[in-house]
C-alpha cells in the first residue's frame, strides 16, 4: 500500500490524497461503506459499485463466527468471496469488546448521550465478556460457545480473510469509562499493538494501529504519540470524542497532530452527513459509518434538503424525486410517493432503494468535499 498527499489546505488541516492498494486506488477524503458480514445490507456487490463506493470495511468478529475465516480463505479471500474488486479493510474485533461488553451492559452506543451518569472505574469488568492481559473471552452471540480473541488471534483471522488493510487489535472503551480506566485501557492497547506487529506475517497486507483515549485530550495525544511511533502503515482513530461536533474537530486535530503526517488516517464509525466537514477539516483521510444502511432500514433518507422520514403520510402526494439534486438511479426513476408507499406497505424494495440512495449520497458528498479542497474552499 502507498499513500500520496496531492494537496494540503491552507484554511484547515484538510488534505487531498491517493491511497494505492493491490485492488485499486482510493481518492481521499473517502467515505468507506460498512460491509459487516461481507455485504452492504439489502444491496448486491454490483449495486454497491454503482453507488460510487471506493472502499469497504468488514467485521473480523462476525466473519469469524460466520462463515469462518478458513472458508473465506478457501474462496481466495474476501474480495473473491463477495465479488468485490475494489480496496477493502477489516476491523480487528476490538469494537466488539465494547459492544458485547459494557455497551450491552448499559445499553449505550460509543457516542454517549447527555445526562448519562453511570461511571466505569478501573478494574471493572463487563458482565458477559472478560478482558484479560492476553485478550478477551467472549460468548458467541450465535450459539453461546466460548470464544477467545486477542491480538495474535485477530491478526491470524484477518490474514486469512485477506483484506488490503487490516487493523491492530485494541480495546474500544465505553464512553462511560472514567479517566483511570481509560489510562489503563490505552496502555493495554499499546501492548497489544506491539504484539500485532510481531504476529503479522502477510507482507502484502497493510496494517493500521488504533488510537483510543476517549474524551480526554491528554490521553488521546499520549496514545497517538505512542502508536504513531510504531511502524504501522497507517492509523485508525476509535472511540468517542465528547458531545459536540466542535469538540470532535478540536480533539481530532490535536490527536492527528501526534501522528506521522505522511501516513493515512482512518476514523472508525463516524460518518453522518453533518460530520463530514468536521472530520475532513481536521485531516481525516477515510472514515466509515453504518448510517446509510441503518437509517434506510428505519425509514430515513439523507437528502440535500435534510433528512426525510419515508413513512410520512404527506409524502404519498409528492410526485417529485427523493432528492431533486441527486443523480442516482433512484432519484431519476422513482417518486417520493412510490418510495413512501413501499415503506408503508412493508416492502423490502423500499429499504433497498433508499439504502442505495443514502450510500450514493454520502459518496457524492465526499466527492464534493474533495472538489472543495481542490479549489481551496475548505
Amino acid at each position: 500500500m502507498e499513500f500520496e498527499i496531492l494537496k494540503k489546505s491552507k484554511k484547515s488541516k484538510a488534505r487531498l490524497g491517493l491511497l494505492k492498494t493491490a485492488n485499486g486506488v482510493v481518492e481521499t477524503p473517502c467515505f468507506v461503506g460498512v460491509a459487516t458480514k461481507a455485504t452492504i445490507k439489502t444491496l448486491s456487490t454490483e449495486d454497491v459499485e454503482r453507488t460510487g463506493t471506493q472502499m469497504l470495511i468488514s467485521n473480523t468478529f462476525h466473519l469469524h463466527l460466520r462463515p469462518g475465516e478458513t472458508l473465506v480463505k478457501g474462496h481466495g479471500g474476501v474480495h473473491k468471496f463477495m465479488g468485490w474488486k475494489r480496496p477493502m479493510m477489516t476491523d480487528s474485533g476490538g469494537f466488539q469488546v465494547f459492544s458485547l461488553g459494557f455497551g450491552t451492559d448499559h445499553g449505550v452506543g460509543k457516542i454517549l448521550k447527555k445526562g448519562e451518569e453511570r461511571t466505569i472505574e478501573e478494574g471493572m469488568q463487563p458482565q458477559k465478556i472478560k478482558i484479560t492481559e492476553k485478550g478477551v473471552e467472549f460468548r458467541s452471540p450465535v450459539d453461546g460457545a466460548k470464544l477467545f480473541l486477542g491480538p495474535k488471534e485477530s491478526i491470524a483471522i484477518q490474514e486469512k480473510i485477506g483484506a488490503d488493510i487490516i487493523l491492530a487489535f485494541d480495546e474500544c472503551p465505553s464512553p462511560l469509562a472514567d479517566y483511570e480506566y481509560m489510562k489503563t485501557s490505552i496502555a493495554r492497547t499499546h501492548r497489544w499493538a506491539k504484539i500485532c506487529l510481531d504476529a503479522k506475517k502477510n507482507k502484502k497486507q497493510a496494517m493500521y494501529g488504533i488510537v483510543q483515549g476517549g474524551k480526554w485530550e491528554d490521553l488521546r495525544k499520549e496514545c497517538a504519540h505512542t502508536i504513531g511511533a510504531m511502524p504501522f502503515d497507517g492509523f485508525a482513530i476509535g472511540g468517542e470524542f465528547g458531545y459536540e461536533k466542535e469538540d470532535m474537530e478540536k480533539m481530532l486535530r490535536s490527536t492527528l497532530g501526534e501522528l506521522p503526517e505522511e501516513k493515512p488516517r482512518h476514523l472508525l464509525g463516524v460518518g453522518h452527513p453533518e460530520d463530514f466537514e468536521y472530520m475532513i477539516r481536521a485531516g481525516v483521510d477515510t472514515f466509515d459509518c453504518i448510517a446509510p444502511t441503518h437509517y434506510a432500514r428505519h425509514g430515513t433518507a439523507f437528502t440535500s434538503g435534510g433528512r426525510i422520514y419515508m413513512k410520512k403520510t404527506s409524502l404519498l402526494k409528492e410526485k417529485k424525486p427523493l432528492d431533486p439534486k441527486c443523480s442516482c438511479y433512484v432519484c431519476k426513476n422513482y417518486t417520493r410517493s412510490y418510495l413512501a408507499h413501499l415503506y408503508r406497505a412493508g416492502e423490502y424494495t423500499g429499504m433497498h432503494l433508499v439504502t442505495f440512495h443514502n450510500l450514493y449520497y454520502l459518496n457524492n458528498l465526499a466527492k464534493e468535499f474533495r472538489e472543495k479542497i481542490k479549489k481551496g474552499l475548505i
